[in-house]
């Protein structure tokens, strides 16, 4: 059976689908006959992008929510399931950053990267879970991100809460093995290398500079990748020939990719234009990336013409 007919007529709860990864996936189910939820801070952008799905011919609800609230996440899961049925698979594609040397964000900063990215994945992944186990089947996809195994300089909080992911999606597996429930639901970790998207945007950001990664990814690859998982989920999935680089880099030669990585990073960082210190979208939305496309990789491009002029 071909993954068109396999996702067609199935509910997918997608989060962070106003930009980046989850537009993207949220498009292609769509396209695929899924009936998608999606979820997001912005209304008005989901309103508008499911308005966009409905018109294309596919089927979706736009469900206003703040990840980091758990009755947010409930409510969530009841639009879903009042509207159709049963929850078939749940994507948390969630993920705030905070940029900068460790010391140099404050403490509230950090501490909101972990209540979205890892509190707020836990509540999505909890939610999903006990409905699965009432349903006996479900996928569960978590994205991570090759920060959950080669943890990156200035990036100290979001690779904390991204090797959390990669950790959780791990006492998951075993524990629905221990439960016998491992062939009906399974739980896959999607880990990329820096993609392209809005995301870079949304950071705060007190590096001082503007948001920067050598050799970044298309988002196309980790939108195939998404929608590959609801119907197929590797359990530790590296997107990209970068992250699987990567991946087996530290598994090898631990210290050394820790090292070059940093290395890497802060090279990036000190290429980036001056920027004021900025807490992003990371409390409150902003108006500004709502495509798959972060256009990072352009600004970048301009940034280095300006720098070293022909």
């Amino acid at each position: 059976m071909s993954a068109e007919q396999n996702v067609a007529g199935k509910t997918v709860v997608i989060t962070g689908a106003t930009s980046g990864f989850g537009r993207g996936a949220a498009h292609r189910l769509a396209e695929l006959g899924a009936n998608v939820v999606i979820a997001a801070r912005r209304i008005d952008v989901l309103e508008q992008f499911q308005a966009d799905i409905t018109a294309a011919g596919g089927v979706a609800v736009a469900v206003e929510t703040d990840v980091s609230d758990p009755e947010a996440i409930a409510h969530l899961a009841t639009v879903a399931l009042e509207r159709f049925g049963r929850i078939d698979v749940w994507v948390n594609n969630v993920g705030i950053g905070a940029l900068g040397l460790f010391w140099d964000i404050p403490i509230e900063v950090h501490a909101r990267v972990i209540d979205v990215n890892l509190k707020g994945l836990i509540y999505g992944a909890h939610t999903a879970l006990r409905q699965f186990l009432e349903q006996g089947a479900g996928i569960l996809v978590n994205v991570g991100s090759v920060d959950s195994v080669v943890p990156l300089a200035y990036q100290a909080s979001y690779a904390a809460s991204k090797a959390g992911v990669l950790s959780l999606g791990r006492s998951l597996n075993e524990e629905l093995r221990l439960a016998g429930m491992a062939d009906t639901i399974k739980v896959g970790t999607i880990m990329p290398w820096a993609v392209d998207t809005p995301w870079w945007t949304h950071a705060a950001n007190y590096s001082g500079h503007t948001a920067r990664m050598a050799a970044m990814d298309d988002p196309q690859i980790v939108v195939d990748a998404i929608v590959a998982a609801c119907t197929h989920p590797i359990q530790e999935q590296p997107v990209g020939a970068k992250a699987r680089t990567s991946d087996v880099s530290h598994r090898l030669f631990p210290e050394l990719t820790e090292r070059l990585s940093g290395k890497l990073a802060d090279a990036e960082v000190k290429k980036g234009a001056r920027l004021p210190n900025t807490t992003g979208s990371i409390y409150q939305p902003m108006s500004d990336g709502t495509a798959v496309d972060g256009g990072i990789r352009a600004r970048m491009k301009q940034e280095d013409i300006d720098t070293n002029p022909a």
